[in-house]
């Protein structure tokens, strides 16, 4: 086998492992915020959240945020502390926002949601339904993703690092996944 198509494939195949340990990592960290458990004198939460993970924001990516098609997994806990209201009004906002926007057919294929139109969107409903001026719920989830951004890009760098030292990788192909994670090729970076 050439040196191109073993490089091409040690390229291509870190790519989806790193894919996959995103994915995972996202779906792990999605029930974050607890169900809430009906009691004796009710059968239904009074706030009308009903399932696990429902502090997150939008959904999208590849399955960390980002919801990382949409925002890249804002917690409503800290969203809340970053806006300075009550964790349970943020959940319930997030989640009246996520159920007016929750597509009635599949995208077409080769097609995705415009971001920044639905971050905008985000941010406006927030802002309406928890009485707060939408620059300031903006600034928050911009600094949510960007502190999302930057941890996801050093647990990239530590197993790219991790697989040049083990000679899994040499330091082109660890630089050449880099890039293409940057640029949104691969593992749905490139999103700033």
């Amino acid at each position: 086998m050439s040196r191109t198509k073993r490089i091409t494939l040690g390229v291509s195949a870190t790519a989806i492992a790193l894919g996959a340990g995103l994915g995972l990592a996202g779906m792990a960290s999605a029930t974050t915020t607890p169900t809430p458990t009906p009691s004796a004198s009710s059968s239904a939460p009074t706030d009308g959240n009903t399932a696990p993970g429902d502090g997150m924001g939008m959904r999208g990516g590849h399955g960390h945020g980002g919801e990382r098609g949409g925002f890249g997994g804002a917690k409503a806990s800290e969203l809340a502390t970053k806006l300075g209201v009550d964790e349970a009004k943020v959940t319930a906002a997030l989640k009246a926002f996520r159920d007016a926007h929750k597509p009635t057919t599949p995208p077409a294929e080769g097609t995705k949601p415009d971001r920044t139109a639905m971050e905008a969107e985000l941010a406006k409903s927030l802002a309406a339904s928890l009485g707060i001026d939408e620059a300031k719920v903006t600034a928050a989830l911009e600094e949510l993703r960007t502190a999302e951004q930057s941890e996801h890009a050093a647990a990239l760098k530590t197993r790219l690092d991790k697989a040049v030292s083990a000679g899994t990788l040499t330091q082109a192909e660890a630089d050449a996944v880099t890039k293409a994670v940057e640029k949104g090729v691969i593992g749905g970076g490139g999103r700033h």
